[in-house]
């Protein structure tokens, strides 16, 4: 069974950073795009940055300059650097990958959530 365990969330000043981590674990193939997303209280879950396997990123207009998405193949990991945190970031943060199981087809995985609260 794949899981993707994420962790780094937590409470921050407006301006600070803060760093995500999300691992993938259990039997798989490969590891496509991974990503994060984020949803905030009352709106849709929206895309924040995106990896491809090959290290090719796009990001959300609202965070570029600001966030890096990075990952460590070896390590099936993807993170998320958060700078110049404002209090519009605050938000439940998924981690999303596209993964080859065994035998099967690519499928969405997503993480349980992690919340990150920016304070003013």
């Amino acid at each position: 069974q794949v899981q993707l365990v994420e962790s780094g969330g937590g409470l921050v000043q407006a301006g600070g950073s803060l760093r995500l981590s999300c691992a993938a674990s259990g039997r798989f193939f490969s590891i496509n795009a991974m990503g994060w997303y984020r949803q905030a209280p009352g709106k849709q879950r929206d895309l924040v940055a995106v990896i491809t396997k090959g290290g090719v990123t796009n990001y959300a207009d609202s965070v570029k300059g600001r966030f890096t998405i990075s990952r460590d193949n070896n390590k099936n990991t993807v993170y998320l650097q958060m700078n110049s945190l404002k209090p519009e970031d605050t938000a439940v943060y998924y981690c999303n990958a596209e993964i080859y199981g065994i035998g099967l087809p690519r499928s969405d995985y997503w993480g349980q959530g992690t919340q990150v609260t920016v304070s003013s």
